[in-house]
């Protein structure tokens, strides 16, 4: 029997800094599986990675599409940037020709706060998604359209500091908890300042070490909120609050 839309799976894959996780969604975005993950090889190479994801995912369950997050800068399923993994290893590789070939199932590939962000907004006004992890990742949607994705991490926020090397994971390793909160406080508050944001959705592994309270309109998401955006990557528009082509400026 011929596979329907609703019956598509989807493998979604999250290539983080120190683990590739992966689980199976159905397209509302159910995980049909628990997540499993790996250690990410080191060196990271796509070689590497690829190989790692071929073994993570040798046992699962049949899947149809691949939705890829990727710690970095993509333009058009090529890799631009990974400050986590090495831009040099990775600079200009395609790596959903790549996974397309190795897994043998059609795959998008995208910035991973981004495909977060796809998967916890609720379409509404401008939204912002930050995620903490071995770095510090942004998405911006407006009305459930991504907005041309910024690479944040990267701007100095002190003394010469980017805002991954002052609240990334060595950071918080370095400074200890108190110290990284007190960090994070200020961060927000810049963000706030900066983006005036209708809603600010917090994710990533070092979400939960946050210890003060947080404003109204500020969420704490987890990776299971955030993996369905897996599976809006291959929703039509109509099918859902969140849009994979970028909002562009209207005069």
């Amino acid at each position: 029997m011929e596979t329907t839309s609703k019956q598509v799976k989807i493998l979604s894959i999250d290539i983080g800094g120190s683990h590739i996780k992966a689980t199976i969604l159905n397209k509302k975005g159910e995980l049909k599986m628990d997540y499993d993950k790996i250690v990410t090889p080191a060196p990271a190479s796509p070689e590497n990675v690829i190989k790692a994801i071929k073994t993570l995912v040798k046992d699962f369950p049949a899947y149809d599409k691949i939705s890829v997050g990727f710690p970095g800068y993509v333009k058009n399923g090529i890799i631009k940037t990974a400050p986590n993994l090495s831009t040099k290893l990775w600079a200009d590789v395609d790596l959903t020709k790549k996974l397309t070939d190795a897994l043998g199932k059609p795959t998008q590939v995208v910035n991973d706060a981004d495909m977060q962000g796809l998967g916890v907004v609720d379409g509404k006004g401008l939204e912002m998604v930050v995620t903490l992890g071995t770095g510090f990742g942004t998405a911006l949607l407006m009305n459930g359209h991504l907005l041309p994705h910024f690479e944040l991490a990267h701007l100095p926020v002190k003394a010469g500091k980017t805002y991954d090397k002052y609240i990334g994971e060595a950071a918080l390793e370095k400074e200890g908890k108190e110290k990284w909160n007190r960090r994070m406080k200020k961060v927000f508050e810049i963000m706030k300042t900066v983006f005036n944001y209708d809603t600010l959705y917090i994710g990533g592994g070092n979400s939960d070490k946050l210890n003060f309270k947080l404003d109204k309109n500020m969420k704490i998401v987890t990776n299971a909120d955030g993996i369905k955006g897996g599976a809006r990557l291959w929703l039509a528009d109509e099918e859902s609050v969140t849009k994979r082509k970028v909002s562009t400026p209207t005069t």
